[in-house]
């Protein structure tokens, strides 16, 4: 079943169960689906479609430390609550042996040898860990990596 069909499903049921937090935060992802369709013209794909939740996670995490900072705990609260929500339709999270591995592919079949190569290897990286880690995360570990 494809993201979509299961964020309607996923609406349909908050619905009936009167889940207001958790419907609220659905509409917020169908919302942002509705609004890219309608601007490109295109129908998103499951791989569109978990780069913008991927992103949607990232701009709430954002928010949460600037609220933190700001001593507003009640909205990071909200925020953490949509987070929660939106990671429901993510892949499982990926360990940090298999990040690991995945670099050490990546650099393999890249032909890396020094950070002038980082965008190889991140370009190959990339898609295999969308939406199932931290992408500035997985940077930092790339330029470990090219750097010993």
């Amino acid at each position: 079943m494809s993201l979509k069909l299961q964020l309607t499903d996923a609406m349909k049921a908050a619905m009936r169960a009167k889940d207001k937090p958790r419907l609220g935060a659905i509409r917020l992802i169908l919302s942002e689906v509705k609004r890219i369709e309608v601007d490109e013209r295109i129908e998103l794909d499951d791989a569109r479609m978990l780069v913008l939740l991927d992103k949607m996670t990232k701009q709430r995490r954002d928010s949460i430390a600037q609220y933190e900072s700001a001593g507003r705990q009640e909205l990071a609260d909200i925020e953490i609550a949509e987070i929660a929500v939106i990671q429901e339709f993510l892949p499982v999270a990926l360990t940090d042996a298999e990040i690991a591995e995945l670099i050490q592919q990546a650099i393999v079949e890249s032909g890396a040898e020094s950070m002038r190569d980082m965008g190889k290897v991140m370009a190959v990286i990339k898609p295999k860990i969308q939406g199932r880690a931290d992408g500035g995360a997985v940077s930092n570990l790339v330029k470990a990596a090219l750097n010993s």
